[in-house]
């Protein structure tokens, strides 16, 4: 569960976030790691920014780590920040002098030797908000979002009209359309406030 906290570390649960490296969505997605989990990104499109899409995206990339790693999470989210292969490298000179291999004892960047702390913590704050003096809103367990198909192209905010909501809402929700707008061809849905799902579709 506590993965579901990441993209706060990640990203600040910001589906436009962009980092120095070209990292793009809640979920930090690089262009080339993307494309590997099926994200397409095209000028109308980035699957990265595409919050249901990239976060499949990123619990298939989570599992084949945790599974790769010999199912240890730490080391499984360490790789997810700092790459496979550095991660590899870090574990097979551990062995090489005889250490322990286990996500603490590995020498890596400042970064990430506090990225896997930072979600422990967060989930810790989480859990018992009530122990460090913070009160949390109660968030009803139900489904949110609703994807419903359109044929052809709409802008976002003639969509936003239809759904009764909000543009800023809308283009949150849909920030894989690159130019506020869906595609053209290939991907062409929207995601909804699931009570808003039937308005849109009898409007439109």
């Amino acid at each position: 569960l506590e993965l579901a906290l990441l993209p706060a570390v990640e990203s600040g649960f910001e589906p436009f976030a962009v980092s120095p490296k070209s990292a793009a969505g809640l979920w930090q997605f690089i262009p080339d790691t993307g494309r590997d989990y099926g994200l397409q990104q095209t000028e109308w499109y980035d699957g990265r920014r595409d919050i249901i899409a990239s976060t499949h995206a990123a619990l298939d990339y989570l599992q084949r780590l945790h599974r790769t790693f010999g199912g240890d999470w730490l080391t499984a989210l360490a790789a997810y920040n700092y790459g496979e292969g550095n991660i590899r490298k870090a574990i097979r000179k551990n062995e090489a002098r005889g250490l322990s291999t286990d996500f603490w004892s590995l020498d890596l960047p400042r970064e990430t030797r506090w990225y896997v702390p930072k979600l422990l913590a967060l989930a810790k704050i989480i859990a018992n908000p009530q122990e460090y003096g913070i009160r949390l809103p109660t968030i009803p367990d139900r489904p949110y979002l609703k994807q419903v198909a359109v044929k052809g192209q709409i802008s976002l905010s003639l969509a936003a009209h239809l759904a009764d909501i909000p543009t800023t809402d809308i283009t949150r929700l849909n920030a894989g359309y690159r130019l506020g707008v869906t595609s053209p061809d290939g991907h062409q849905q929207l995601t909804l406030p699931i009570h808003k799902a039937d308005l849109f579709k009898k409007r439109l």
